[in-house]
């Protein structure tokens, strides 16, 4: 078994858990930083470490068109290439293929799309996206799904039975024992898809399964409604990863949810908009109030940045415009949420998260 998961610990559906992967055990709920081309943007893999980050995610979509999976493998895999020698997940490209391609036509057998990068075309299907995350080498892998409009039943439907079709055909193909393929499911908003696409790919047997198609244009109580099934349709006893959502109310509601992971490019896209999160709100660090305050980002942070730097510092950086501005917010957003999801944790395992999510979640109503 690639992976060994099991709940040590839960108040309601809340879980405190452990994943244990070759590359090591990540503590549950976690938090993913997203390194989408091999990189976290703006931070180092040292750093990452210092951040307290125990897992990392990659794409394969756009590793397959740059630099090429082939020469990943060559170069002795995804740890070594980008010197991360933690657990990695990789997610499929499925929802690359849909959002980043303009020109693209989807049928049973895959998709064809041109490359956002050069207008090249290329054919994905769930065998090439196996093939690609096996030669990437990650831990955790994922099936290749379609993900579509979440309002447009008709749409949601017939991609919902493409994703079904996909997933038995991800795992006739996969090989490598050392990788543990993840099942997504698909439905949209729509609580009846949600709940044939749960039985369906729970009836494949995954040793993981992740939410797909939330967190991409459908309202907050939606996504919510969504989330409050998969509980009661999902095994007790394996992983269940919320992809692509990672503000701090989003973290918490999926916690109350059961989720045990999630990841967000947010952190560190907040951090190239000069934005800095905290559990009190947002700031926007280029404003010039802060042209002269003493503060760190957040005084109850203990991160790098809010250790060794002011907002006034953070502040000339970005009007210099000097890239350290991007590394020290990142930094600082990272950590914010990686010390969220350990607090998270320590308070299932003390039986205190219902009063720490009432205490948390009014301070950051903006991220609603």
């Amino acid at each position: 078994m690639a992976i060994n998961f099991q709940v040590i610990s839960y108040q309601g559906k809340a879980r405190a858990g452990q994943l244990t992967t070759p590359h090591g055990t990540v503590e549950t709920p976690v938090f993913m930083p997203v390194g989408t081309q091999a990189t976290v943007k703006g931070v180092t893999p040292a750093q990452l470490e210092e951040i307290g980050a125990a897992l990392i995610l990659a794409n394969t979509y756009h590793l397959y068109l740059r630099p090429g999976a082939d020469i990943v493998e060559q170069l002795g895999g995804l740890h070594n290439f980008m010197n991360w020698h933690k657990p990695i997940l990789t997610d499929s490209g499925g929802y690359q293929v849909f959002s980043l391609t303009k020109m693209r036509h989807v049928d049973n057998e895959g998709v064809t799309f041109r490359s956002h990068l050069d207008g090249s075309t290329h054919h994905f299907t769930p065998e090439l996206a196996i093939q690609i995350q096996e030669q990437l080498g990650a831990d955790i892998i994922m099936t290749f799904d379609e993900c579509a409009i979440p309002d447009d039943r008709q749409i949601v439907e017939q991609a919902l039975q493409r994703t079904h079709q996909w997933a038995e055909r991800c795992l006739r193909v996969k090989k490598r024992e050392d990788q543990a393929l993840f099942g997504i499911i698909q439905g949209g908003i729509f609580p009846d898809l949600r709940r044939t696409s749960a039985e369906f790919i729970t009836s494949l047997d995954f040793p993981g399964y992740a939410v797909g198609g939330l967190s991409v244009g459908e309202s907050k109580p939606d996504m919510l409604k969504v989330l409050d099934l998969m509980d009661d349709l999902l095994p007790y006893d394996k992983p269940r990863y919320l992809m692509g959502v990672g503000t701090p109310v989003d973290l918490i509601e999926g916690v109350k949810r059961g989720i045990d992971m999630f990841d967000c490019v947010l952190p560190t896209r907040l951090a190239r908009h000069q934005s800095a999160q905290t559990l009190d709100g947002r700031l926007n660090l280029m404003n010039a109030i802060y042209t002269r305050d003493p503060q760190p980002i957040d005084p109850q942070c203990q991160c790098y940045t809010c250790f060794h730097f002011s907002r006034a510092y953070l502040h000339h950086l970005i009007m210099a415009k000097e890239m350290l501005a991007a590394t020290l917010i990142s930094i600082h957003n990272l950590f914010t949420l990686v010390e969220l999801m350990k607090r998270i944790r320590q308070s299932i395992c003390e039986g205190t998260f219902d009063e720490l999510a009432q205490q948390i979640t009014p301070m950051m109503l903006e991220d609603l």
